[in-house]
C-alpha cells in the first residue's frame, strides 16, 4: 500500500509557481524566459478579498498549471499590521510598482504584463467568475496580446 501512495504523490504536489516581490526582476525572468508577468496588488492582511484572491484563484490548480509555464508572478503586498510590514528597502519597491501601477490604490488589483511591463489587462478587485473561468481570461490576454 506504501508504494501506491508514494505514485500519486506527485500528482498532489504539482510546483508551486514562485511570488516575485520586485518587478524589475521579473521583467528580466519574464525577457529571458518568454513569459507574461502577473502583478497583483494586494493587502494581505487586511484585505478579505485580497485573502480569497490568494486562495480561491491563485491557488486553484488551473491557474498554478499555467501560471508555472507561461507567467512570472509578482506580489506587491501592502500589509497593515506592524508584525506584517516589509522593509524599508521593499516598501520603496512596492510604492514604486504602485506609483507606475496602481495609482488609486485599489485592492486587490491584478494586471497581466508583457516581458517589457507593458499593461496588457487588468482586474480590479476579486473576479466575478470561478478561478478557472479567470485562468482562461488570464491566458486569452496572453494570446490575443502576443508579445
Amino acid at each position: 500500500m506504501n508504494v501506491k501512495l508514494l505514485f500519486l504523490l506527485p500528482v498532489f504536489f504539482i510546483s508551486i509557481p514562485d511570488w516575485h516581490n520586485n518587478l524589475g526582476e521579473a521583467e528580466k525572468i519574464a525577457q529571458k524566459e518568454h513569459k507574461y508577468i502577473l502583478l497583483n496588488f494586494s493587502g494581505s492582511d487586511w484585505c478579505g478579498p485580497c485573502m480569497r484572491m490568494r486562495s480561491e484563484f491563485f491557488e486553484s490548480q488551473d491557474f498554478k498549471e499555467m501560471a508555472d509555464t507561461e507567467l512570472v508572478l509578482v506580489n506587491a503586498d501592502f500589509p497593515r499590521k506592524k508584525k506584517n510590514q516589509p522593509t524599508p528597502a521593499q516598501q520603496k519597491i512596492n510604492d514604486e510598482m504602485a506609483d507606475k501601477y496602481n495609482s488609486q490604490g485599489k485592492f486587490p488589483y491584478t494586471l497581466l504584463l508583457n516581458a517589457e511591463g507593458k499593461v496588457l489587462q487588468t482586474w480590479e478587485g476579486l473576479p466575478e467568475e470561478s478561478p478557472e473561468e479567470f485562468t482562461m481570461e488570464v491566458r486569452n490576454g496572453m494570446y490575443s496580446n502576443g508579445q
